[in-house]
């Protein structure tokens, strides 16, 4: 379903080559996107963004009463029937099949048909539309072109949706859309007190491995860190290397390594992370046990040789078959490796592995919304915008979305009843199994040049061996520092 969150990184060729085998890349793209973009698709976007004009959300009154119909039980926000809708979905790893069949209801609703434009390049396509004041209604703003979110809400393009999520639900008209959906998706969605930005999908965060590769060697998933250590010892004794992971991207690990020092050191700690305040990193003695914990991992050799040089697809592709038996991932790699993944490996994702003195229970997850849907306030039918979404939360819409791209959306127990595929039935597995121990983490959303690019080149140092976890730790405190101080850059804050 992060993303994220983040949060992850889909980068042009390698969701073009994703694209044509069916593969997906869903919570991934929410946090590599930012990465490539260093927040902003290119200079020329970050020209576009200054020279935005800024002003509420909802755009000119006039033009908000025109595209506004008249509400009832079966139309609660007020679509206007006739009015033309436009809709920009991101076409990668998950293809945009799930959207044109949403798209499909609104059509014999309404009595039009959406506009669909299927792209890897949302940004370079966009940004001149916005700067135009010309953008299309509804945005799934995934794929390494991707639109910077945090200004365009700052500057008032985003339309405030509220409104969708007092709206009733398709499925219960005694039910908001808010009481449907995963609490954090709200929270994540917001941008200071507004909600804007819905993220459609739900991630499942962790190690992913295959539990007939465990079985066939009479090995089970360990619970602690240090049962981790002593299993990669076992593994490698069998000419195996324990794990691999995207060498060219090492952010990925972040996926695991973030999480960790959340679940050990406790959500206040990595929400002083997340706030970007003084000694965050220092003085979290979990940060320390952590990233030691990926320092022995490197120094013992427990990683595949040559992961450094790999992408995120050719580091699946070794993983599936078989070179590796553990890779840090989210829940879009079962779609996204779906090509090269052999019959029978039972694709599993295990939750956080316990530490000293852990702040939170073992069988805590990390699981996020991810894949951004954002409706232009300045588009010529926002209130239409919303209704697509609020179809898109509709558990039939829910459901086919888990079907054709093997992923959990932010709809809460869509996927009951359903037969899933073993990664996304695990994936539900871990996920009922954490119960309200959930973590989900701002800091790459809100940073993500400070974590996939700075601390992500750490993170590549580390993991061959040539960065010491100490410096590691000091580095990563004083890019954190360098960001707080920068005036620049658009500053979020998160209640513990």
């Amino acid at each position: 379903m992060g993303s994220t969150s983040a949060e992850n990184t889909e980068h042009t060729e390698n969701s073009t080559n994703a694209a044509s085998t069916g593969a997906a890349g869903v919570g991934r793209r929410d946090l590599i996107k930012r990465s490539a973009a260093l927040g902003l698709i290119s200079v020329p976007a970050m020209s576009f963004l200054s020279a935005c004009a800024t002003g509420g959300g909802g755009g000119d009154d006039k033009e908000t009463d025109a595209a506004e119909g008249e509400k009832s039980a079966g139309n609660p926000l007020g679509v206007k029937k006739g009015l033309a809708l436009e809709a920009f979905i991101f076409k990668g790893g998950l293809g945009d099949q799930y959207a044109k069949d949403a798209e499909a209801d609104y059509n014999k609703t309404y009595g039009v048909t959406v506009k669909h434009t299927g792209t890897q390049q949302v940004g370079p396509k966009l940004t001149p539309r916005f700067a135009g004041g010309n953008p299309p209604d509804v945005i799934d703003n995934s794929g390494a072109d991707h639109l910077d979110m945090n200004k365009l809400s700052t500057q008032g393009q985003l339309q405030d949706l509220q409104a969708l999520l007092d709206a009733a639900s398709m499925d219960d008209p005694d039910k908001k859309i808010s009481d449907t959906i995963h609490p954090s998706t709200i929270e994540k969605g917001k941008h200071g007190g507004t909600f804007d930005v819905l993220y459609y999908a739900f991630t499942i965060y962790g190690t992913w491995y295959s539990q007939k590769a465990l079985d066939d060697n009479g090995w089970a998933y360990p619970k602690s860190l240090s049962e981790m250590v002593t299993l990669c010892g076992e593994i490698k004794k069998k000419g195996i290397a324990p794990w691999t992971y995207a060498g060219k991207y090492p952010y990925y690990v972040h996926f695991n390594l973030f999480a960790q020092i959340a679940k050990i050191g406790g959500m206040e700690g990595w929400i002083a992370i997340d706030n970007l305040e003084p000694k965050a990193w220092t003085s979290n003695a979990a940060v320390k046990e952590v990233v030691e914990h990926y320092e022995e991992l490197a120094a013992k050799g427990y990683f595949l040789e040559g992961s450094q040089g790999l992408t995120h697809i050719q580091s699946q592709t070794a993983w599936n078959k078989g070179k590796a038996v553990f890779i840090p991932n989210g829940s879009w790699v079962e779609n996204e490796a779906a090509p090269t993944t052999p019959e029978g490996f039972e694709m599993s994702v295990g939750a956080l592995f316990d530490g000293t003195g852990d702040k939170m229970p073992h069988g805590t997850l990390r699981a996020e919304p991810s894949e951004p849907y954002i409706v232009a306030g300045k588009g010529k039918n926002p209130v239409g915008g919303m209704e697509l979404l609020r179809i898109m939360l509709s558990k039939k819409h829910a459901q086919n979305f888990a079907k054709l791209v093997k992923s959990l959306t932010c709809v809460v127990d869509a996927t009951e009843g359903m037969t899933l595929s073993p990664g996304l039935a695990s994936a539900s597995k871990v996920f009922k199994e954490a119960g309200d121990n959930i973590i989900s983490l701002q800091l790459q959303e809100w940073y993500p040049s400070l974590t996939d690019e700075k601390i992500g080149g750490l993170t590549g140092q580390l993991l061959t061996g040539e960065l010491k976890a100490a410096d590691w730790i000091k580095k990563t405190q004083e890019y954190a520092d360098a960001v707080a101080k920068d005036d620049s850059v658009t500053k979020f804050k998160r209640e513990a």
